[in-house]
């Protein structure tokens, strides 16, 4: 039976690599997902946004501001 050894400083650079993969494949899987279900939404004729409601804009002003009189500049 061979036994090997494997250095510290050669795992601190393998559990980073293996993190980066990770987050590599699990982005390629959702940007693949979400093409797929884009798709078969177009083909389906599915909305996702038809029965939502859409609120208007909210703008806020200054009062003060909007009200001083144009004589006292």
């Amino acid at each position: 039976m061979m036994l090997s050894y494997i250095d510290i400083s050669a795992v601190s650079y393998v559990i980073p690599l293996i993190a980066g993969v990770a987050v590599a494949v699990g982005s390629w899987v959702y940007l693949h997902f979400r093409r797929a279900k884009a798709k078969v939404s177009k083909t389906l004729g599915i909305d996702e946004n038809a029965g939502k409601e859409v609120e208007e804009d909210v703008v806020v002003s200054d009062v003060a501001q909007d009200e001083k009189d144009p004589k006292e500049n």
